[in-house]
């Protein structure tokens, strides 16, 4: 059903596991319809200074920036970085989900993309554990 609207070439990319099919825009709206289904109103955001963020959504009673990353650079993501910087923001942290596994650097969370299920409102998603060294 995702992607019903999807030209008849992006159909067959699809079908035959073309290499070269960017599946960003398919994966957003998988992350969109899983978090909308658990209740989460979704926003966008978007500014010519700060960037573009995927969604932004109310968890844990704060925002939390979400971007959906397709391809193998997805520690790159300016947008976020930008806003977790702004202290106007208030933003302690944010989540990337994408084709890796679970990880964590600074503020920003990695996580695969099938994780997003696990999100509920007013719970923490807790996915990685401290390690004493």
């Amino acid at each position: 059903m995702l992607t019903s609207e999807y030209g008849m070439n992006t159909k067959s990319m699809l079908l035959t596991k073309n290499q070269n099919l960017n599946a960003g825009g398919i994966y957003e709206n998988a992350i969109a319809q899983e978090l909308y289904s658990k209740g989460f109103r979704l926003y966008y955001y978007n500014s010519n200074r700060l960037g573009e963020l995927d969604f932004v959504i109310e968890y844990n009673n704060r925002a939390l920036p979400i971007e959906v990353k397709s391809g193998k650079d997805y520690t790159i993501h300016s947008a976020m970085n930008n806003c977790l910087e702004n202290p106007e923001y208030q933003m302690q942290e944010g989540f990337v989900f994408a084709n890796c596994n679970v990880s964590q650097k600074g503020k920003v969370t990695y996580l695969p993309i099938y994780m997003v299920m696990f999100l509920q409102q007013d719970s923490e998603l807790i996915v990685l554990d401290k390690i004493e060294f």
